[in-house]
């Protein structure tokens, strides 16, 4: 396996249509606004193997002080060959100089981003309103 990794911001909507759904992110069923999202995010690097895009992460910040991991999926037939922490690492690299890194992780993925040196904040809670 080959992976190739892009900074890129433009993607067809059938490509973040796949990916998405694939890991059953219901972001999917909205792939005209995630082309639009990726072109409006300060960072996005993706995994590619050959045409096919199998892992992103994006990255909102602020310009000095702090960035905010939004979105982080793999391909799950690609899921443990380390895209996901390749693509973690190229954000830490991005980010080396910024106070904090943060990402509202779920509970499934907290023991990953704790591998990628992430740790669990004890005194904040991430909290959401979802429509």
């Amino acid at each position: 396996m080959n992976i190739e990794y892009s900074d890129m911001h433009e993607f067809a909507k059938e490509e973040l249509e796949r990916l998405f759904l694939s890991v059953g992110w219901s972001s999917g069923r909205y792939p005209e606004k995630l082309v639009v999202a990726m072109r409006n995010y300060e960072t996005v690097y993706s995994a590619w193997d050959g045409d096919k895009l199998v892992g992103l992460v994006s990255v909102m910040d602020d310009g000095a002080l702090n960035a905010y991991i939004h979105y982080l999926l793999v391909d799950p037939d690609y899921q443990g060959y380390s895209i996901g922490k390749n693509l973690i690492e190229m954000v830490k690299e991005q980010y080396k100089d910024y106070l904090h890194v943060c990402v509202i992780a779920y509970n499934t993925a907290v023991k990953f981003y704790e591998r990628c040196g992430f740790k669990v904040d004890d005194v904040a809670s991430a909290m959401s309103i979802w429509s």
